[in-house]
């Protein structure tokens, strides 16, 4: 089955569209030329901000004028993450789908549907012809995926409705009214490079394949941190034996939980067969450890050409000390609902060209002053380390409305089309409806989506029948707006 086939052909149809046209995080140009195209081609009302938001409006239908207006918002980049062995431009391919069973997934990329999905949904409804709606206030971020770009620089005035459908969850059947906000703290080790002695053995560690996903909604699911992982055996090597750290690239994006880490290191010659062994020892003690989280882990020790020189060996040592030491996971959960409250991602390693090593991590609460305190102790970690080190402006949380219009209406329409009440929960991620709500204060939001898994990595797919669920719901709920007051 290809994805044409699928239902609601009018989501799909757009879907496949949108998979064509390259959308990277802060290169969205392409997608935006596309909006633009889209709502000229309908005669629709549509601007651009100063950041490169797009917001397409569209007038109510027939006797749905006094509605309140209604703000349907998803973001228009996607997380680019591949398998090593794909070869894949996301600059300039389209994402190759494939229909699994129930689930829509890419051939070894990440699949767009976060938040292509939501975007579909929008397109479709502002095509449609057929769908009773007040006024409609569409909005496309740029760059939500690296930094909240375009929720942080539109400026108060750009939207204009009442209530926000933001449409960026990834499990059917529930309703967020709350998030978590969130820092990037970043640690840069400069040295001078060491001369490497004669003699020594030189190989790459790699550990790959694990299963990653969001650091922060997939954070409490016990999953394995690729550069965790490598952490611990570069920190064995150091005290055992007469260590040089060569090359160290690990992790990726800030937002992502680690799937990949390698490093090139040098021992003398005369530890090689016992590095080997220690390598087998440590594999099969984490292979145990991660038996249930990660199956499909993979751990290679290759030798390596010679290396003339390596990383200051303080340096080296006080980097592996600060990521032996320094937090990842959870820190704890929140005291009233069955949520994480804060945590930290170790997310990437990367030695540079210019004798640094720079570390990126990325800190979440539900509560400000938890969220600063995580973020300091990360800070603590890298300048005793001698790192120097920058903590971001970071992104707010979003507090739940007890006395939400549109939470009550999500909950009712819910419960009338399938039967069941919805969860209604926070979540442990960022989303761009808590800067909605520092520069919106009014705004009535409730978050909901289709069901994805394995989302910012090359696991990423989609339940295909929720599609249809949340695109009923929502129809549901645009039939069901109030008039304004």
């Amino acid at each position: 089955m290809e994805m044409n086939e699928l239902k609601p052909a009018e989501v799909f149809k757009f879907f496949a569209e949108i998979n064509k046209i390259p959308r990277p995080s802060k290169k969205e140009e392409k997608m935006m030329a596309y909006l633009q195209d889209f709502a000229r081609e309908r005669g629709l009302e549509c601007k651009v901000d100063a950041v490169g938001n797009v917001l397409i409006r569209k007038s109510a239908t027939p006797g749905m004028e006094h509605c309140k207006t209604v703000i349907l918002q998803s973001h228009m980049d996607m997380v680019c993450e591949k398998n090593r062995e794909v070869d894949f431009d996301f600059e300039k391919d389209a994402i190759r789908t494939v229909v699994d069973g129930d689930w829509l997934r890419a051939q070894g990329t990440t699949l767009g549907a976060d938040d292509g999905i939501g975007v579909a949904m929008e397109l479709a409804l502002l095509d449609a012809a057929d769908i009773e709606h007040g006024p409609l206030e569409c909005v496309f971020t740029r760059d939500e995926e690296t930094g909240l770009t375009g929720a942080f620089g539109m400026k108060s005035g750009f939207m204009s409705g009442d209530i926000l459908l933001n449409l960026d969850s990834e499990d059917e059947g529930q309703l967020y009214v709350s998030c978590a906000g969130g820092a990037g703290t970043t640690a840069e080790f400069s040295f001078v490079p060491a001369d490497v002695p004669q003699d020594y053995f030189f190989f790459e560690v790699k550990v790959k394949g694990l299963t990653g996903g969001h650091s922060g909604d997939d954070i409490d699911k016990k999953r394995a941190n690729a550069n965790k992982l490598l952490t611990r055996f570069l920190y064995h090597c150091e005290e055992k034996y007469d260590f040089y750290l060569c090359d160290i690239q690990a992790g990726g994006l800030h937002n992502a939980i680690p799937r990949e880490a390698s490093a090139v290191c040098a021992i003398p010659m005369k530890d090689k067969e016992n590095v080997r062994v220690d390598w087998n020892l440590f594999s099969a003690d984490v292979e145990e450890e991660y038996r249930v989280t990660e199956p499909t882990m993979v751990f290679e020790l290759q030798s390596e050409r010679v290396r003339p020189q390596a990383v200051e060996r303080a340096v080296a040592r006080n980097l592996i000390l600060a990521l032996q030491a320094v937090h990842n996971g959870v820190l704890s959960m929140s005291q009233d609902i069955d949520l994480v409250e804060t945590s930290s991602n170790l997310a990437s390693i990367r030695l540079t060209d210019g004798n640094k090593i720079v570390v990126r991590t990325s800190q979440r609460s539900s509560l400000l002053s938890a969220r600063l305190n995580m973020s300091n102790t990360v800070k603590a970690v890298f300048e005793l380390a001698g790192a120097t080190v920058e903590v971001g402006e970071g992104y707010p949380g979003w507090k739940m409305n007890p006395d939400s219009v549109i939470l009550k209406i999500a909950v009712d329409t819910y419960q009338q089309l399938f039967g069941r009440k919805p969860k209604v929960m926070g979540i442990h991620a960022g989303l761009e409806c808590g800067l909605f709500s520092e520069k919106y204060p009014g705004l009535d939001m409730v978050s909901f989506g289709p069901t994805l898994r394995g989302v910012h990595s090359p696991d990423e797919r989609l339940l295909i029948p929720t599609v249809r669920m949340v695109w009923e719901h929502l129809k549901a709920i645009l039939k069901n707006i109030p008039v304004k007051a």
